[in-house]
């Protein structure tokens, strides 16, 4: 008898929402983490079945996600910021949506972290047709770890890593050596090595 939540035969998994045979809980990785993790997800990648952010979600809990492509302005500022939270935007510094200047804050008040999982050219896209989103502070990786996904999805850039990679290097940014990620990663890695065994094809990331 198994141990896991997902029913048998080909019925979908009440947890991770996938079919039985490609469930990702028992990969799940409990990561104890202080930053709130907000991931505002592209409807596409949604129904990606190599997308990262399901992995993601069931290990962080303190991960919301939102499957979106336009948010009404009041909605999405609801979203964004939390009271006695910093919000920062995980986002690079790109010519066609410079990060704000912003005056220094006090990092004694927890984050808020809001990631974008779509495609490069989508996630530009939501980011320049949301004026509450452009305004952010930023947090840019300087130099992502090398990724294991090109493995099964192709990136435009050579700094590019999957969604559930940015957000545990980020996570390690804020908070410091308390925050363990390698168990996540580890995790990850296992579910990139199925996908790529059951033939998954390589198409367009969901990279940051």
């Amino acid at each position: 008898m198994s141990d896991s939540p997902c029913p048998t035969a080909r019925a979908t998994c009440a947890r991770c929402l996938r079919p039985q045979a490609t469930c990702l809980c028992a990969l799940a990785r409990p990561t104890a983490h202080r930053t709130e993790v907000l991931v505002l997800q592209h409807p596409q990648e949604q129904r990606q079945a190599k997308n990262s952010v399901t992995l993601l979600r069931l290990s962080l809990a303190r991960c919301e996600v939102v499957v979106g492509e336009r948010f009404a302005p009041e909605a999405l500022q609801a979203l964004l910021h939390r009271p006695g939270r910093h919000t920062r935007l995980l986002y690079p510094e790109v010519p066609a949506a410079p990060a704000p200047a912003v005056p220094a804050i006090s990092w004694d008040l927890p984050v808020r972290l809001v990631v974008i999982d779509a495609t490069w050219r989508k996630s530009l896209r939501m980011l320049l047709e949301h004026p509450a989103l452009a305004a952010l502070p930023r947090l840019s990786l300087a130099a992502p770890a090398p990724t294991c996904y090109r493995a099964i999805r192709a990136a435009r850039r050579a700094d590019q890593v999957s969604t559930l990679e940015a957000t545990v290097q980020a996570l390690a940014m804020l908070e410091g050596p308390g925050f363990d990620g390698a168990p996540l990663l580890a995790a990850f890695g296992g579910f990139v090595a199925g996908v790529a065994a059951r033939g998954g094809v390589r198409g367009k990331t969901d990279c940051l």
